[in-house]
């Protein structure tokens, strides 16, 4: 017999992005994977724009990128901060040294480092379709199938259920399955009795509830494409969600999906026929799905997806839309869930010129323990401070910040661009004529650098610069 609980309010939902590790590129890798290329598209290729060939109609903002990189990861789980994103739902093809499930897998460990240095929550959706494809070759017999989708969700109880930014209900773990694919609804209890009575998942499958499951969770309907030109007309969209909603009606819970546009690049990289397309309408098929994700009965709320550049379901930046579709999530969250949400399209921005810092000063320790200080600033909702930083480091010069003042003492921090020969602080009673006289050196290294000083009440007031030698 299924539990009934009370529908979520909107505010009480989570937005969680659907995310894609399994991008690898130069240089974090050794060559481009699969799907950046599907074996047709050549990204040593560029055009005059310096935009490389690769298996996706949309660009990202940054370039194509390997999902292991860390200067990727920090701005992408920023973005996701700023945006009002509580977290992700990783897309996971277990740890088998098959294919590339090894590589998809390490990715996903590094992915949740760093949702946890950023606060976010996060959970898997596990692909049962690998173990179809281990089986047709060769890699395992189909009579452990079973068994061998046990060992891999106790991977998962191992690596992921235990961590405490693992997303639980009522402290179960939350876990989704795209399909179930290979195994049928009656299997799923076998699989999970490996699992320790604390960890038996909150199951979630696509579009229908099986065995096992509380409920389901949908997906841009593009099988029924076929009927309009390959294209998915809104009314269809509507007849689908509709279906599924009144399916729900009888589950414990269920999972809302919002999503962009649908637009795949298979027929054109020759590895399949297209699924179809629905058409982006400038930006109000994501308004309207997510408006109706936030507004229903649903337990959390699936963005689909953060990453899928070989189906264009993107809610990333890229050269296409910009940070259009996050500036959505921003106005959504603050009109359904926190009236007080108040990050805005230019907060956005603080994410991206973090990363082409990193970018352009990667390998000076000087620097980079300075924009970790703007990771943390962001992270922490200090984004005034955060934004003089990176200011700072763009025109490469030093700033004070971070006054405090107790007693007869006061206190500053010295951040921004500091030089190899250190830092000066100069003092002096008229800011616009000087004289300027230096009162402290600070010499040039990755400390923490901070200033103290005694105040002189019966004197003239004083001001400080920072000066680099």
């Amino acid at each position: 017999m299924l539990l009934h609980v009370s529908p979520l309010s909107a505010g009480e939902k989570l937005l969680l992005a659907h995310y894609m590790p399994w991008y690898t590129a130069p240089p974090i890798s050794s060559q481009w994977g699969w799907h950046w290329t599907m074996g047709h598209f050549n990204p040593d290729q560029q055009d005059a724009e310096g935009r490389r060939q690769i298996a996706s109609w949309y660009y990202p903002l940054t370039g194509p990128y390997d999902s292991a990189d860390p200067v990727v990861l920090e701005y992408q789980v920023l973005l996701m901060k700023l945006a009002g994103i509580d977290g992700v739902i990783a897309d996971w093809y277990g740890k088998d040294d098959f294919l590339d499930y090894g590589l998809i897998h390490q990715r996903t460990l590094r992915l949740f480092e760093w949702t946890r240095r950023a606060g976010l929550v996060f959970c898997l959706c596990y692909e049962d379709r690998t173990i179809a494809r281990m089986i047709g070759a060769g890699l395992i017999p189909s009579s452990q199938a079973v068994t061998h989708a046990r060992e891999t969700l106790r991977e998962a109880e191992r690596l992921f259920f235990s961590d405490p930014g693992y997303l639980r209900w009522n402290g179960r773990p939350v876990l989704l399955n795209f399909g179930p694919v290979y195994f049928t609804a009656d299997q799923w209890p076998a699989i999970f009795a490996g699992l320790q009575p604390t960890n038996q998942p909150v199951f979630f499958t696509l579009d229908r509830r099986v065995t096992g499951a509380v409920g389901a969770f949908n997906w841009p309907p593009m099988w029924a494409s076929s009927t309009n030109d390959g294209r998915l007309s809104m009314a269809t969209l509507q007849s689908y969600l509709d279906g599924f909603e009144q399916k729900a009606l009888s589950w414990s819970l269920y999972i809302s999906s919002a999503f962009p546009r649908f637009h795949d690049i298979y027929a054109e990289a020759g590895v399949g026929p297209s699924y179809g397309r629905l058409e982006d309408a400038d930006g109000e098929v994501f308004r309207a799905t997510l408006h109706r994700a936030l507004t229903n009965r649903s337990t959390y709320v699936q963005l689909v997806t953060w990453n899928d550049y070989g189906e264009g379901t993107i809610l990333e930046p890229t050269r296409e839309f910009g940070f259009r579709d996050l500036e959505i999530i921003q106005d959504a969250r603050r009109s359904y869930l926190d009236p007080a949400f108040s990050r805005t399209s230019g907060d956005l921005t603080l994410a991206w010129r973090l990363y082409q810092l990193r970018r352009r000063f990667a390998g000076q320790p000087l620097a980079e323990v300075e924009l970790d200080h703007v990771f943390s600033l962001v992270k922490d909702g200090e984004l005034a401070s955060a934004g003089r930083l990176l200011e700072a480091m763009e025109v490469q010069r030093p700033v004070l910040h971070g006054w405090t003042l107790a007693g007869e003492s006061l206190e500053f921090q010295v951040g921004g661009w500091r030089g190899p020969a250190g830092l000066e602080i100069q003092c002096s009673t008229n800011p616009f004529t000087g004289p300027w006289a230096t009162v402290a050196v600070l010499p040039a290294e990755t400390n923490r650098a901070v200033f103290r000083a005694a105040i002189d009440r019966a004197g003239p007031p004083r001001f400080y610069r920072a000066r680099n030698r």
